[in-house]
């Protein structure tokens, strides 16, 4: 997922991000996505309200912090941006 577009997700649910189960987990992506810059590489999943993805799409939008890099394998495909 990519803070530059919509997050998927339903309104109003937090968006879980699990490390764990990122296609693209590895030290490359992992150095340029948005909670590793933020928190430092995770131990544990983190989970972003509604408020905080907004905050953090604007943050991204305006290149302040790189984009959420998170894919799963139950994302859609238009979901799915690693760039």
């Amino acid at each position: 997922m990519s803070f530059a577009t919509p997050l998927p997700g339903p309104d109003g649910d937090p968006l879980v991000v699990d490390c764990d189960s990122c296609v693209v987990r590895s030290p490359g992506a992992c150095g340029d996505c948005v909670v590793s810059v933020l928190l430092g590489p995770p131990q544990d999943v983190v989970a972003l309200d509604d408020a905080e993805r907004s905050a953090l799409g604007a943050l991204a939008d305006s290149g302040l912090v790189p984009p959420l890099r998170l894919m799963t394998l139950d994302d859609p495909p238009t979901h799915r941006d690693a760039s």
